[in-house]
């Protein structure tokens, strides 16, 4: 079992940015990748950033400029997800994810979930 614990979410202005981070219980050995979604008010569920146990990101999100950049600290337990330029339409709450069955945009894949940190962004 793994618990997840989101924090950094507030409310900016728009162009600021946040830094999410996600600390995990423990870290399996075995492969394990962990995930960003975000949920807007009356919107599905959508991917953001995966990043392997080895530290390799991947977004499903497509920006022109970086606008996500997803990272995690020496010791693997916590993993990070920076968003910068942030904009009304980025006003979601924000969850972490984490299992061991690969690299997917889907939330299904996903075993474990953290409560989510609520970011709102006012122009």
């Amino acid at each position: 079992q793994v618990q997840l614990v989101e924090s950094g979410g507030g409310s900016v202005q728009a162009g600021g940015s946040l830094r999410l981070s996600c600390e995990a219980s423990r870290v399996p050995d075995t492969d394990y990748y962990r995930a960003w979604f975000r949920q807007a008010p009356g919107k599905e569920r959508e991917a953001v950033a995966i990043i392997s146990i080895g530290g390799s990101p991947s977004y499903c999100i497509d920006s022109v400029s970086p606008k996500f950049t997803i990272s995690q600290d020496n010791a693997k337990s916590t993993t990070y997800l920076r968003i910068n330029n942030l904009k009304p339409d980025d006003t979601a709450m924000y969850y972490c994810a984490a299992g061991g069955s690969g690299r997917y945009c889907d939330g299904s894949k996903y075993e474990y979930w953290g409560q989510g940190t609520q970011v709102t962004v006012s122009s």
